[in-house]
């Protein structure tokens, strides 16, 4: 009857065993814990943003298109015209609501709310608040026009060839 409290020498033994690997494993597990939080904060600090296409770009050299082209560039969302030995990048992004709008006879028409530009991107109807955009084209060292959508120029700027 009075044995209740005592035990045999290897009971202590096989509980102090179990009492090591079960401290082992918590510990291995809060460690383990606190080394993936920490790398997570540190993975996750570093923003997981899409900066979109770059603005400067080649779309060719000058021989690659002939006088009179109007060459629309959804992808880039500009329109590269040739007139003669000049060149001009005019944004297709309508000036509304952000639609692409696409080369006419007559210059651009926004298939969405019906804005209509003339052949310099300037307002003739709809309603577009503003004319379209001009881009900066230049000749890269490679012989390639490159285009620069950072640059806004004065629309009818051209560059010569």
């Amino acid at each position: 009857m009075g044995n209740h409290g005592t035990q045999k020498p290897a009971e202590q033994e096989e509980a102090g065993g179990r009492r090591r690997v079960l401290t082992f494993l918590s510990a291995f597990g809060l460690i383990g814990s606190a080394v993936l939080s920490a790398f997570s904060n540190f993975v996750f600090i570093k923003p997981r943003a899409t900066y979109g296409q770059p603005s400067r770009f080649h779309v060719g050299k000058p021989d690659d298109f002939p006088s009179g082209t109007k060459l629309a560039l959804e992808d880039r969302r500009i329109c590269l015209v040739r007139d003669g030995d000049q060149f001009a990048a005019v944004s297709t992004t309508c000036t509304h609501l952000g639609c692409i709008v696409s080369p006419s006879d007559t210059g651009y028409s926004c298939p969405c709310h019906g804005s209509r530009y003339d052949q310099d991107g300037n307002v003739t109807g709809g309603p577009a608040p503003k004319p379209l955009a001009w881009y900066k084209v230049s000749l890269a060292p490679n012989g390639e026009l490159e285009v620069d959508k950072d640059q806004e120029i004065k629309p009818g700027t051209y560059f010569n060839v």
